[in-house]
């Protein structure tokens, strides 16, 4: 086997491993399951592992450099506006393509899954700009989160409470394995430019600032559609 397929393999046999472990232990001890069922999370654990490990391979070897190359460019362009649409659309489409947030979507029956999936990549993409640009005019974390927390506790109190964690499962699902390893691409490539003694601590930061804005985003669709029917529903196997 190629080195680097069997390298990024075992990084992922050792993330499955741990949860895998306690799934089995629990469905054997506290909560039997059915054979089948039982044989399909195995066959699944496998197929888990050998996928993260091809697609772990493919962000390094394709989304790292790309993303790094579009923060280069980002740094050098003087122009405030560029570093606003760009980032907004990268942040937007690397969203729609996250697949942790089709699932979130399927568990929402109250509001159509393309306007949630859109509402949150809107989001997501909008802070994504935030954070970018407050690189750009370093300006001081702790101030944006502030200003932005501020603004979720606010909504929450408009919006119904069994929807509430809804919003903040959204922000999570944004931090999937195909958006985070692309933004925080983006930050080495921002500080890679940068020569002051602040510029690595100034590319943290764009994953926290990004994510608040998919809670925002649900937040606000909470209040227009009004939803009764936000809880999980579990996937009939």
């Amino acid at each position: 086997m190629n080195p680097k397929i069997r390298e990024k393999t075992m990084e992922a046999f050792a993330s499955v491993l741990p949860i895998t472990i306690i799934v089995l232990v629990l469905s054997i001890v506290l909560v039997p399951v059915e054979l089948g069922t039982f044989v399909m999370f195995l066959a699944g654990a496998v197929m888990l592992i050998v996928g993260m490990g091809f697609f772990q391979l493919g962000a390094e070897m394709a989304m790292t450099p790309i993303g790094e190359g579009i923060g280069v460019m980002i740094s050098k362009s003087s122009k405030t506006v560029i570093a606003l649409v760009t980032s907004f659309i990268m942040g937007t489409i690397i969203t729609l393509a996250e697949p942790d947030l089709q699932v979130l979507a399927n568990q929402v029956p109250s509001i159509p899954n393309r306007v949630l999936i859109w509402a949150v990549a809107v989001g997501m993409g909008g802070l994504f700009s935030v954070a970018v640009v407050r690189i750009g005019k370093r300006i001081k974390l702790s101030n944006i989160l502030f200003i932005l927390y501020a603004i979720v506790i606010l909504l929450s109190f408009f919006v119904p409470s069994e929807f509430i964690a809804v919003s903040f499962d959204a922000g999570g699902v944004t931090t999937g394995p195909i958006t985070v390893p692309f933004i925080m691409a983006m930050g080495v490539g921002m500080a890679s430019v940068r020569s002051d003694k602040n510029a690595s601590d100034d590319s943290f930061g764009l994953v926290a600032i990004s994510s608040v804005g998919p809670i925002i985003a649900v937040l606000l669709l909470g209040i227009f559609y009004q939803p009764t029917g936000a809880e999980y529903t579990s996937a009939e196997l």
